[in-house]
């Protein structure tokens, strides 16, 4: 069994870091997209939903919201072949 921290807690860790979220849910929907763009046909890694709040969405809109999450998790979908992001934000 592998120790190394699985994709969704390694964005996690990102997202603390980035935005230091109050609340903070990275879930691996992977499997729910089998035969869909972008899917890699393991069921993992490629199709996440995130649920964050973050003191650094006060007075933001939900659109400046979503890229703060973009831009913290790019190197997640520039390198680690994620596909798509749901991302809600509180």
């Amino acid at each position: 069994m592998s120790t190394e921290p699985s994709l969704a807690d390694r964005m996690a860790d990102t997202l603390r870091s980035a935005l230091a979220p109050t609340e903070l849910e990275v879930l691996d929907e992977s499997w729910q997209h089998a035969g869909h763009a972008g899917a890699n046909g393991t069921g993992f890694g490629t199709h996440f939903r995130v649920r964050i709040a973050s003191p650094r969405f006060e007075g933001q809109s939900r659109v400046v919201r979503h890229r703060l999450v973009y831009e913290a998790l790019q190197d997640f979908i520039d390198r680690d072949g994620v596909h798509a992001l749901a991302i809600e934000t509180r």
